[in-house]
């Protein structure tokens, strides 16, 4: 059987698309600085109106005004028709005292969908109040059936 020019010209275009199809693909979302930036924040000096000029804005805040700023940052992977898979999640989370002076600076990551932390730096003092998910996860374990029920 013999394939005209043409026809070779259609089946390697097909075949190269059918390769490139099977080729996974990667997008990076959000922003995380990275640990040079992060050198420059000395926890218990930095100043709150400082950090945006160090590190730049971040992509959420605490729920109360002021208490922390978080940078969040992921990769995904997009292969073919399969749904988009997140492989790689880092949050920054930058906590402040009262007086708006970096008090906790903390690097979480995502491994086997848990939540782990990767570094942590906080002031010698002790921490007067903890971080979103130290106090999310603080009582998980602690609560028992007889504290509801009465004598």
């Amino acid at each position: 059987m013999k394939f005209s020019r043409r026809q070779l010209m259609g089946l390697a275009l097909a075949a190269s698309l059918g390769l490139s199809a099977c080729q996974a693909t990667y997008r990076n979302h959000g922003y995380t600085p990275p640990e040079e930036q992060l050198a420059q924040v000395v926890v218990g000096q930095t100043q709150q109106s400082e950090l945006e000029g160090l590190i730049g804005r971040p992509s959420a805040g605490g729920l109360l005004t002021g208490s922390a700023w978080y940078y969040v940052g992921s990769r995904w992977r997009f292969y073919g028709p399969r749904e988009p898979q997140e492989i790689d999640r880092e949050v920054v989370a930058i906590s402040f005292a009262e007086n708006g002076v970096v008090s906790n600076v903390e690097r979480f990551g995502l491994e086997r969908g848990r939540v782990v932390v990767l570094s942590r730096r906080v002031t010698d003092s002790g921490i007067t109040s903890l971080g979103l998910i130290r106090q999310l996860l603080g009582n998980v374990g602690r609560v028992q059936a007889g504290d509801f029920l009465g004598d």
